[in-house]
């Protein structure tokens, strides 16, 4: 009679559901002539979204996992978000009505890294309201600047939706794939000049790689989402395998695939990228413990032979490797060289115009919302000592510096927020790599190296806050949702001590001689 019961609820909201929908699929079929191409595009990604609620309602945390680091977008949604943004709002919306209708189910709790990203909230909205509040451009509003804002919070909201609940550890080693192995599909936008017209369309939901359209002013085609491929495979291996695991392992493709991935990040030719990966990898290695091991002298003498190889063969390299070590002292091709500095040289002309602003934004920032009136004032030529290649740049906020990402839209107030979360980061994920599970430790070590190397770069290298935000929150809730939270040295039991407390002190006698 149960069984009876429950097929006819099932059966009748099946109905309640199907039926309006068909219904309203059948109008929107009669009167697509009079809907835009977007518009069509929007109903009908609002009638799969529909048909996919059952799947959502189960494995929404999980699909947000693996969307974090995809580089999807929703074309047909205004502004073309990647598809991590609205997964994220749909994984959190799901969590929070869940957590309405169940008390059982909790977020997990981290007051440490929630206080510093709910003061960053604050700042972030305050500033918006004092500046001129936060305008989508795509959705028609004479306000622009709204994108960033978008950014940064999801950035943010997203830690909270990675924490909605803990990752079973028996699915550990699934999520950390999911998470970083996503990355590797940057390189469909590498394949856009050999990819048959016919099949044109995958690049709507990828986009296409800027550096595949040319192949420079030297001959050379940079593949950066190779590179970005790369550096995820790189990452994974090492929240996997663990150094120690790759080469010590007696597994003889572990170390081959891992160099594999080294050569390919090359291909990019992002100094940053190298240096980044570079740091990761020495910082882990300090983190296993493998400094005290033969390993320290075995990868100084191989560091050695590959310098000394270096010397004579630097400029015999692709272009592409030649510029991503245009940082080292090396004999290269003076066009990769002057490449390199090039990029160099414009970040420091934006860097100059923008520094002298600071005192201006110093307690209230600047924020990212530009009217049209600000607009055409500052293409016109009047306010900023910036030159026309890079005035766009600094009118974006793009300003190619982490710190001045955070000072100048944000003031004093965005620094001290921002510090505080990095600090609270490092100080939690350092516990989780300390005393989390054993069988986690490996994943732990990568974060912990990952997000040191990501301030590091933010603060020395490059970086962008409503970027920034995304890693954070990647990053830190990963590890929360990984280890049930932020975990802390065992107390010793309770049996133990009150057996201390008791125990009679030992006195020592002295005996006659």
């Amino acid at each position: 009679m149960n069984n009876n019961a429950a097929a006819i609820l099932r059966a009748l909201i099946v109905y309640a559901i199907c039926v309006p929908l068909a219904i309203w699929v059948g109008y929107l079929l009669t009167s697509v002539a009079d809907l835009s191409s977007r518009e069509s595009l929007v109903y009908a990604g609002l009638f799969v979204l529909v048909l996919c609620i059952p799947i959502l309602l189960r494995w929404h945390h999980i699909l947000l996992v693996f969307c974090w680091n995809l580089p999807m977008t929703v074309f047909f949604l205004p502004g073309k978000p990647q598809v991590w943004l609205p997964m994220m709002a749909l994984s959190l919306g799901i969590s929070v009505l869940q957590r309405t209708v169940n008390k059982d189910m909790r977020f997990i709790p981290a007051p440490q890294i929630t206080r510093p990203f709910l003061v960053m909230i604050g700042v972030v909205l305050v500033t918006a309201k004092l500046t001129g509040g936060i305008g989508l451009h795509s959705l028609g509003n004479d306000v622009m600047g709204g994108k960033k804002y978008v950014t940064l919070l999801s950035g943010i909201f997203g830690y909270f939706a990675l924490t909605a609940r803990r990752i079973p550890p028996q699915h550990a080693g699934l999520y950390v794939a999911l998470f970083f192995l996503a990355g590797c599909a940057n390189v469909i936008g590498d394949l856009v000049s050999i990819v048959p017209s016919a099949f044109s369309f995958i690049f709507w939901f990828f986009p296409a790689n800027g550096y595949a359209f040319s192949t420079g002013a030297y001959d050379e085609l940079r593949l950066g989402g190779v590179c970005v491929m790369s550096s995820a495979a790189f990452s994974f291996m090492l929240a996997k395998y663990g150094i120690r695991g790759i080469f010590m392992s007696g597994k003889p493709w572990r170390p081959l695939l891992f160099i594999l991935f080294s050569i390919l990040l090359l291909y990019g030719g992002f100094r940053s990228a190298v240096i980044i990966c570079i740091m990761i990898f020495a910082i882990q290695f300090y983190l296993e413990g493998l400094h005290r091991t033969n390993l320290l002298p075995v990868f100084l003498f191989i560091g050695v032979v590959l310098a000394v190889a270096m010397v004579p063969l630097a400029g015999k390299l692709p272009f592409t490797f030649q510029r991503a070590l245009a940082f080292l002292p090396l004999d290269i091709n003076p066009l990769a060289r002057m490449d390199a500095q090039a990029s160099e040289g414009w970040r420091m002309e934006i860097w100059k115009a923008e520094l002298p602003q600071i005192p201006d934004h110093l307690l209230l920032g600047k924020g990212y919302a530009l009217s049209q009136a600000d607009y055409q004032d500052i293409t016109m030529g009047g306010s900023h000592a910036i030159s026309a290649a890079d005035w766009g740049s600094a009118i974006a906020g793009d300003y190619h510096s982490g710190p001045l990402s955070v000072i100048i839209p944000f003031g004093i107030w965005g620094v001290l927020a921002l510090l505080w979360l990095m600090g609270a980061g490092v100080w939690a994920l350092h516990k989780n790599y300390r005393y989390g599970d054993p069988a986690l430790r490996t994943v732990n070590c990568l974060l912990l190296a990952s997000l040191l190397t990501n301030i590091i770069g933010y603060i020395f290298i490059f970086g962008a806050l409503e970027g920034e935000t995304q890693t954070l929150g990647g990053l830190l809730g990963l590890s929360v949702a990984l280890n049930g939270g932020i975990r802390r040295q065992a107390a010793k039991p309770a049996a133990k001590i009150a057996e201390l407390k008791t125990q009679a002190p030992v006195r020592r006698v002295l005996q006659p001689v």
